[in-house]
């Protein structure tokens, strides 16, 4: 996408945001470096591993579904070792790195919640994808909460319960299908995608064949399938291409086209791209705004993997020492002009 338009998108966000008690000026007189260093990073990261950029998005949005956007994800224990998360989310040692990188620049000043929403963005444009203004000032929370993980939209689930685990969050049908789109990279492993690849009817058959090869009755639960196989390392609308053929990965990918009422907007995006990419920017800013911790509320991390008594948490030195490993509306009806 040219660079205008995605100077356009930023611009035009900023003015629509709904900001609540977040700023993008947060840190320009305690942090004016913040966010080159932490494009800096993302860059080198994701030019090492492709995948790191899935996978910083997925961990942002794993951390905004449960009690918000508060980097409570990033705690050892807790919400790391839930179901949805455990051996699945990733990207935990670059955001340490970049913490390290700030807090060199600005000591105890920038909260580990605002790195990773500005980590997420840059991962995405990265890519390929759209750029928008990040909205700064949350704090980070104290504990994590393993049991709000259930919070998560699981990949077995069917359109009405997919619409309703959003709208809970304060997160439209369209927010939710442009969101989807961030499944136009990284992965997933076979054992979320097992039932749709054998039992679901609403699947392209060679496609199901072809995914059958790594990913077998039983056995292999990891053995992982790109979650866009047209362009697994590039952010466009490719997934929603492979939604009109019947190639979605997962069984809740493919609820958005399957008769209902978000087949619509699934085939505007096709046809539409900058569409999809203010949706998804725009619904980025506005799951950016999930219940963050403001003011005197929290806390402001110096280790972004413990909280401010150091309990239960590695070193630093250990957490970068390790190797980077891949991963992966309200109901009734949406506005919009294809």
């Amino acid at each position: 996408m040219a660079f205008f338009t995605r100077s356009f998108l930023a611009l035009s966000l900023l003015a629509c945001a709904a900001t609540g008690q977040l700023s993008a000026s947060f840190y320009d007189d305690t942090c004016p470096s913040l966010q080159s260093i932490v494009r800096s990073a993302m860059s080198q990261a994701v030019s090492s591993k492709r995948r790191t950029g899935a996978s910083i998005l997925r961990l942002f949005f794993h951390d905004c579904f449960v009690n918000g956007c508060d980097a409570s994800i990033l705690l050892v224990g807790g919400e790391r070792n839930a179901p949805p998360n455990k051996d699945s989310v990733r990207g935990f040692e670059v955001i340490a790195a970049i913490k390290s990188q700030v807090e060199a620049a600005c000591r105890a000043t920038v909260s580990c919640a605002d790195i990773l929403a500005l980590a997420a963005q840059d991962a995405v444009a990265l890519l390929g994808g759209p750029s928008w203004q990040v909205l700064l000032g949350r704090r980070d929370a104290r504990t994590a909460n393993e049991t709000a993980t259930r919070d998560l939209p699981s990949p077995f689930v069917d359109l009405s319960n997919l619409t309703s685990s959003f709208d809970h969050k304060g997160l439209s049908a369209q927010d939710m299908t442009a969101l989807s789109g961030a499944h136009t990279i990284g992965i997933a492993r076979c054992t979320s995608f097992r039932d749709r690849i054998y039992h679901d009817a609403n699947i392209d058959p060679d496609f199901a064949a072809l995914l059958r090869q790594s990913c077998p009755p039983k056995g292999g639960d990891d053995n992982p399938a790109p979650l866009d196989l047209q362009t697994p390392d590039l952010f466009n609308n490719k997934y929603y291409e492979n939604l009109l053929s019947g190639r979605g990965l997962l069984h809740s990918d493919q609820e958005l086209f399957h008769g209902g009422s978000q087949d619509e907007l699934v085939s505007c995006y096709v046809r539409n791209e900058t569409l999809f990419y203010e949706h998804f920017a725009a619904a980025m800013v506005k799951m950016g705004n999930i219940s963050p911790l403001t003011g005197s509320s929290g806390e402001v991390r110096l280790n972004c993997s413990e909280d401010a008594a150091g309990w239960h948490s590695p070193t630093l030195l250990s957490l970068l020492s390790r190797a980077h490993e891949d991963d992966g509306d309200r109901h009734g009806r949406i506005s919009f002009q294809c």
